[in-house]
């Protein structure tokens, strides 16, 4: 009988040192609240522009000591604002991705502080047939013609957002379509750039990586420089000095020849 208490406690023992060990190691999750908190992520999808409903979101459990930044901690904070990006199931709501409290939705809550928002027809634009989407970046480019009448082609403006394609704001991204307008989120001054630059030639928009922030650095391409490439110039044989034997003339007289210069 002794035997057997004995063998109990010692299983006992090592069933809670085993515990404690699994529990230091983090191989079992903690019960305590002071080591994690729950934080609002998206349940569904969330379009931007549009108010977030509180079905839309749902709260899980999140390490204490690695919580984000302006994360939220409750649904009734985030319900009723408005997103300005899409938000996708399982997403971390914070606060840089919605807009203002007091904002009414719809395209003007997507706008950052500062930029303005410029459509341009199709008819003016052409070059990524229904692959510019909302949330792609892209290159503006113009082509016209100079004082001189010569052709030319240069960027106008580089890394724009494109908020909307005709008056949607999302758009499926593996079925690009054709549209009949594009929206551009842009500063007043390359909103006047633009403006003008539509009133002076066709416009071209160039899909860019998103991560590619790098400059173009460009001059523009004019006729010229599209012959050039295109017809090359021949190239020249270099000119050969006659040699000293070839400048010389053969003189003869009587019976005796010789070399003698000119």
């Amino acid at each position: 009988m002794k035997r057997l208490t004995l063998t109990a406690i010692a299983l006992l023992m090592g069933a809670l040192a085993t515990f404690f060990v699994a529990r230091s190691l983090g191989l079992m999750g903690s019960t305590s609240s002071s080591t994690e908190m729950r934080l609002v992520v998206a349940a569904s999808a969330i379009n931007p522009g549009q108010a977030i409903e509180a079905a839309q979101l749902k709260l899980v459990s999140w390490p204490q000591n690695s919580v984000p930044d302006q994360s939220f901690s409750k649904v009734s904070l985030v319900a009723g604002r408005i997103p300005k990006q899409a938000i996708y199931p399982g997403e971390l709501l914070l606060e840089p991705k919605l807009a203002a409290v007091d904002a009414k939705g719809g395209l003007a809550s997507t706008i950052e502080s500062g930029k303005r928002a410029i459509s341009v027809r199709v008819n003016d634009v052409v070059g990524v047939a229904g692959f510019a989407l909302p949330g792609s970046f892209v290159d503006v480019l113009v082509s016209a013609k100079d004082a001189a009448d010569v052709p030319f082609s240069t960027t106008v403006l580089t890394r724009v957002k494109v908020l909307a394609v005709a008056q949607e704001t999302q758009a499926d991204q593996m079925k690009p379509k054709v549209v009949n307008a594009v929206t551009l989120e842009l500063t007043p001054p390359e909103a006047e750039k633009l403006d003008l630059a539509r009133s002076i030639g066709a416009l071209s928009l160039v899909l860019r990586n998103e991560n590619d922030a790098a400059d173009v650095g460009s001059a523009g391409t004019r006729l010229n420089d599209i012959l050039r490439s295109s017809n090359p110039a021949p190239k020249r044989s270099a000119h050969k000095p006659a040699s000293p034997e070839s400048a010389t003339v053969t003189s003869i007289r009587g019976i005796s020849k010789r070399q003698e210069q000119p």
